[in-house]
Order: C-alpha cells, then sequence, then structure tokens
C-alpha cells in the first residue's frame, strides 16, 4: 500500500511539474519580444552621404531590420543584391514607406515586385491629407481596400501610417478610428506612438481597439503633447529619456497589438548630436526599458 501510496505521489508531483513548465514555456513564448527596426528617414543625411556604411553602422549597434523610405542606395534596381547585401551584415528589411503616387498605374506592379524581392511583406502609406479631411478619408479607405487586394495577390501587405491629424475628432471618433473600421483587419495599423501622443491621445487604448493589426509601429518621442503643440519644457526625443510607459505600450502590443517590428523613428536631434548619434542612443534606451519587461 505504501508504495502504492508513493507511486501515486510522484506521479502528482512530475504531472504538476510538467504542467508547471508548460506553463512558463507558454508564458515565454507569448511575451517573445519583436526584433527592433529603424526608420531610415531617421539618418536620412547620413544613408544620402555613404549608403552602405550608413546600414553597417546601424548593424553595428543592434538594429535587426530597417525600414525603408524610398533611398536604395546603389541598389536601386537591384532587389535581390539588396537584399543580400542586408543578409550579410545581419540586416533584413522589416517593410519600406511608400506613397500612393508609386503604387497607381504600370508603377504599381514594377514597384511591389521590386519590395517583394527586396524580402518586404509590408508596404505602408506614410501619409495623405485626405486622411484628416471629412471629404477625403472615405475615398482614402477604399484606396486602401483596393491596394491590399493587389498586395494579397502576391503575398504582401498594404498598411497606413498616422500622424496627429488622424486623431481629430470625426464622426463622434477619430479619422483614425473611421480608416479602421472602413478597412479590413488586412489592412496594417502602422501606429506613430510619438504622433498619437503629440495629439494627446493614448496608444495603448487604440492597439487593443484594434487588435491583430499593429504589426509595425513607430517608436519615437515628439517634444510636444496635445493638441495645441505645448512644449514640454526639456523634454528629450531620446526614447528612454522621456515620461512616457513605453513598457506598458511595448506589453500590450506583444499581447494584442500582433507586433513583429518595434521600429525607432528620430525626427528630433538633441543639440550637438548628429542623426546617428541620435539614434544609437535611444536604441540604447529601448534595450534598457526592453530589459526591465
Amino acid at each position: 500500500m505504501k508504495k502504492i501510496l508513493l507511486s501515486c505521489f510522484l506521479a502528482l508531483t512530475l504531472v504538476g511539474l510538467t504542467a508547471c513548465s508548460s506553463s512558463q514555456g507558454s508564458a515565454e513564448e507569448e511575451f517573445k519580444v519583436p526584433p527592433i527596426s529603424v526608420q531610415l528617414w531617421s539618418v536620412k543625411d547620413a544613408l544620402s552621404a555613404d549608403f552602405k556604411g550608413t546600414l553597417e553602422q546601424i548593424a553595428d549597434m543592434g538594429f535587426q531590420g530597417v525600414e525603408f523610405a524610398g533611398n536604395y542606395g546603389p541598389y536601386a534596381d537591384d532587389p535581390i543584391g539588396l537584399k543580400n547585401y542586408l543578409a550579410s551584415i545581419g540586416l533584413k528589411p522589416s517593410g519600406a514607406h511608400v506613397g500612393f503616387k508609386l503604387l497607381r498605374g504600370e508603377k504599381l506592379d514594377k514597384n511591389l515586385d521590386y519590395l517583394k524581392a527586396l524580402g518586404v511583406d509590408m508596404v505602408i502609406i506614410p501619409a495623405d491629407s485626405r486622411a484628416w479631411n471629412a471629404n477625403g478619408v472615405d475615398a482614402l479607405s477604399k484606396d486602401l481596400v483596393q491596394l491590399s487586394k493587389k498586395a494579397a495577390a502576391k503575398n504582401m501587405l498594404i498598411g497606413y501610417h498616422n500622424h496627429d491629424k488622424e486623431f481629430n475628432e470625426h464622426l463622434d471618433a477619430t479619422f483614425w478610428d473611421y480608416i479602421a473600421t472602413h478597412t479590413p483587419n488586412k489592412v496594417v495599423l502602422q501606429l506613430d506612438v510619438g504622433w498619437v501622443n503629440f495629439a494627446g491621445k493614448n496608444p495603448v487604448e487604440y492597439v487593443k481597439r484594434y487588435p491583430g493589426r499593429t504589426l509595425t509601429t513607430h517608436l519615437k518621442v515628439r517634444n510636444y503633447h496635445g493638441p495645441n503643440r505645448t512644449p514640454q519644457g526639456d523634454a528629450s526625443p531620446i526614447l528612454g529619456e522621456d515620461n512616457f510607459d513605453w513598457a506598458e505600450l511595448i506589453k500590450n502590443e506583444i499581447k494584442y497589438g500582433g507586433t513583429r517590428w518595434l521600429v525607432i523613428e528620430q525626427e528630433e536631434y538633441p543639440d550637438g548630436m548628429s542623426s546617428m548619434q541620435s539614434v544609437k542612443k535611444s536604441k540604447a534606451g529601448l534595450d534598457k526599458i526592453i530589459q526591465s519587461l
């Protein structure tokens, strides 16, 4: 009898440990932090001066990806060459910002095919003035729907990137809400956190409101706050040197947003610091935030 009881006890203990281990593993898998990219517009001056050297420095900073903004350096006609070069220095394309004018008519297939060969699967519209115009937002939304269908045929995604004006009031909500609710879930909502804060809104709320659609997100600090664009004193534009709770945002993007890439964008540079130095410091700040999760 004692042997039977002991066997039962050991069996139950092992089951408990296995369940606990499985639960911990599941939690760790669920909380996997997305890789970090940088929007190359942040360092457009350096990129124009030295395309390869700039990308190599970005790789040395520990970035895993880059988001293009129109400059493909000496590879403008050689997407596979650019893809291979990025791979050789440990980088991947996290996406590309491409305006509507480059995705119309004959240019559509040409540019999507280039990006597809480069390894880009998320093509983001960086801005469109119709997005904050009551007479234009419906047409914009319909264009996104049609583009998403054409991109889907190439196994690619189309998305839209916000600024502050998309969070102006529209039909008892905001223009951003209108775009989100008038496009299918496969249209990416690239939330620019700096601009959401700039508009006086809560970015975490929008990540939760549209689950699974924040596949890529811009992390940056705007040195202003709210609709009146009031300066925040001597607030730093460097990630981690501001007062925003980045850790809470990242946790929610992982849990609700389906976020695949965290993209640093640097549009303001502290006095005496170059664009590259500023990006490097923001990357270090984000690394510390991630370590604290």
